[in-house]
């Protein structure tokens, strides 16, 4: 697809947005102009800002006469710490988190990198291919090229770590200990600063890395503000200094400019809104908050459904979602800031989304991209465990729809002792019911152990793919909790472009694939745009007592000289703990066809069933008459998760696969694959019994 077609294609996908876009780029330009001229915020500015006469009087203004309620304030502590003693082996965990921070250690997607306490970080380095990014002008910059990853420093350059040292420094019962917290905390900003000077480097190409970055400083300082070491000018100037710059470049840098804003946008506004309240008196900082609670109250509506899921087409970034606009509300409440009650009953459905589709492990479906990306640094949590949100939005909002679970670390940090007191206060909810999500495009199945979601919408961040995946009518299953049949999830994203198209292309999803064609067309130099070809849809969602039955349908093979419509029914059937398929092709000429049943590993293996889950297997209504002899059993031999088992006439096997349960992870794996010709109309009939 050429440059001029794919923005033909935006323009069909997202009415008017290429008119809006070019607004912002003609604002954009106005801003960057007006950044240009600018005085940068030296001592003098500084001094100006907060009306000190001195260093040492800036320090006891900026630090000692705080006049928000935000989490993070040091009256805050007690509570806190209070909080914390109140679950169990939460400030152990605390400790060992910043313990690695003080090691200066980082897991990078996986990677454990450490530079050791008290030594210089190497703040540009990608530790898998060994390549270090210049630090030369952002201008100059070539930042997405094959076999490098800017997310891997990107991950270094939030500070987080910030955030981990902070923490330490609260839960420590020494002044010894306190002492060496903050004095790590000084010596890795003023490395980084001085490592990465403004728009210098791959610190300064991304706005929603300089707004994290600056929301974690800026909170860490706060955290940090009756520290000796860290009321030092020496210290407190070049980093109040710095929040002012980034905030300034995050202003005039706004990432607005595209057809459809996402999720860097809100990530903008929560850097701006965050520094501009816990330091109104910076430089810039009452307009910039101004800009950051207008632009989240609209995007709020923009990006997030009615429904309560994200426009991201994606379940891992619908995460990443909630923890923004969570972050940005608390800061707004502690404020006393008004976000709005549109902004706060939408916050409030993502918490219940998130419910809806997560297993009772906390786990949740990797449908759509999965870049691991997280807000909150308080507690590092696995790559698909949703399920803490729950708990944090159960005590965020007192709901009693959302009660009955475990009280977070995050939930004991963010609200302390009075969250505590309000989870304790609440009734256990009732147990999730199946439940469909049309706007989000996802629709689940719940019961007799099983989470069953499906995918069947549009595309992503208003039809422009985004971070979808040709996964339409594609399915996770899990089991007792654990996941069995999988999304394969992500991989990489620039630094691979073949590896990143094999994991949202159609044979990587555990849907049907007619004459080897994508659902939607795979443009290998455009890695974030997948077009609205497939037309998902919901036919038809009808929950039950004993029974639950979904029927979908996409038309992505319509462009094939012999057009071909696919119906997938879904029937979740409780007493016999069964999920049964129906494949319906619509149209005409004969097709090849294959489908498949990803999983998270190499446990599979071909066996003939045993007679009591082939009669189970029969008597599954509208499942096949007549089986194949061999099925595929999932999961430890001997100690099996479920069997797929598949009509008369279609050949099973296992195939080898891929499976990344994280960013930047891929492990070897197997696929069930059934295949056949078929000459439509025409019915392909499996079941999968659960143990």
């Amino acid at each position: 697809m050429g440059t001029l077609d794919y923005y033909a294609a935006i323009a069909r996908l997202a009415p008017a947005g290429l008119a809006r876009s070019a607004v912002r780029r003609v604002q954009g330009v106005a801003r960057q102009a007006l950044y240009r001229r600018r005085e940068r915020a030296d001592e003098v500015q500084l001094l100006q800002a907060f009306g000190a006469t001195s260093a040492d009087e800036l320090a006891d203004l900026a630090l000692s006469q705080r006049s928000s309620r935000i989490w993070c304030e040091v009256s805050h502590r007690a509570s806190v710490l209070e909080a914390l003693a109140a679950l169990p082996g939460a400030t152990e965990r605390a400790r060992a988190h910043a313990h690695a921070a003080l090691r200066q250690e980082w897991n990078l997607f996986g990677t454990r990198v450490s530079f050791g306490e008290g030594r210089p970080v190497d703040w540009s380095l990608d530790p898998i291919s060994g390549h270090r990014y210049p630090v030369e002008p952002v201008e100059r910059m070539p930042l997405h090229s094959t076999g490098k990853d800017p997310k891997y420093p990107w991950v270094m350059g939030r500070l987080d770590s910030a955030v981990a040292l902070a923490q330490g420094y609260w839960i420590s019962t020494t002044r010894e200990e306190r002492s060496r917290f903050a004095a790590a905390f000084v010596a890795q900003t003023l490395d980084f600063l001085q490592a990465n000077p403004v728009g210098m480097g791959v610190h300064w190409t991304c706005a929603m890395e300089i707004a994290l970055r600056a929301a974690n400083l800026a909170q860490a300082l706060a955290m940090f503000s009756d520290a000796p070491e860290v009321r030092r000018p020496e210290f407190l100037v070049p980093v109040l200094g710095a929040l002012a710059e980034h905030t300034a470049w995050v202003e005039a840098h706004l990432e607005d400019k595209g057809a459809v804003p996402n999720n860097h946008l809100v990530s903008n506004y929560v850097g701006l809104l965050v520094v501009g309240l816990l330091f109104p008196e910076l430089p810039g900082a009452p307009q910039q908050v101004a800009l950051a609670v207008g632009g989240l109250r609209d995007q709020m509506v923009a990006q997030v459904h009615f429904e309560g899921t994200s426009f991201e087409g994606s379940i891992p970034y619908h995460r990443l979602s909630v923890e923004l606009f969570a972050l940005a509300y608390l800061a707004a409440r502690g404020a006393g800031v008004p976000l709005g009650p549109a902004y706060d009953s939408r916050l409030r459905r993502m918490f219940h989304a998130v419910r809806a589709w997560c297993s009772e492990q906390g786990l949740a479906p990797q449908l759509g991209d999965n870049d691991s990306g997280r807000v909150f640094p308080l507690r590092e949590r696995e790559d698909n465990e949703h399920g803490y949100l729950v708990g944090l939005g159960a005590v965020l909002f007192g709901d009693a729809g959302l009660g009955g679970g475990e009280l977070p670390d995050e939930a004991a940090w963010l609200l302390g002792r009075a969250g505590v007191e309000r989870f304790r206060a609440l009734p256990a909810a009732p147990a999730p019911v199946s439940v469909s999500f049309p706007e989000g495009g996802f629709h689940i199945l719940r019961g007799a152990g099983a989470v069953i979601t499906v995918c069947a919408g549009k595309q992503g961040q208003g039809g422009v793919g985004g971070h979808s995946h040709n996964d339409k009518l594609s399915f996770e299953l899990h089991l007792d909790g654990r996941p069995v049949i999988v999304d394969p999830g992500t991989g990489t994203y620039t630094r691979d472009p073949a590896t990143r198209n094999w994991f949202r292309g159609t044979s990587a999803h555990n849907t049907v694939q007619v004459d080897g064609a994508e659902q939607s067309t795979l443009d290998p130099a455009r890695l974030f745009a997948l077009p609205e070809e497939a037309r998902a849809r919901v036919v038809a969602f009808l929950p039950g007592g004993t029974v639950d039955r979904l029927l979908v349908r996409h038309d992505g093979y319509r462009m094939l000289p012999a057009p071909v419509g696919i119906e997938r029914t879904f029937r979740l059937d409780r007493f016999e703990r069964a999920l049964s398929g129906r494949d319906r092709f619509i149209g005409m000429g004969r097709h090849d066809v294959v489908g498949r049943f990803h999983l998270p590993d190499e446990q599979a293996r071909m066996v003939a069933p045993d007679v009591q889950v082939l009669a189970r297997a029969r008597r599954v209504a509208e499942g096949p008459v007549e089986f194949e002899s061999l099925a595929v059993e999932l999961g430890p031999e001997g100690a099996p998760h479920a069997w797929v088992m598949v009509e008369k006439g279609l050949a099973l096997k296992l195939a080898p696969s891929r499976y990344s349960p994280g960013y930047g992870r891929v492990v070897s794996a197997l696929a069930v694959e059934f295949r056949g010709q078929v000459t439509p109309p025409v019915w392909l009939r499996w079941v999968v019994v659960f143990r």
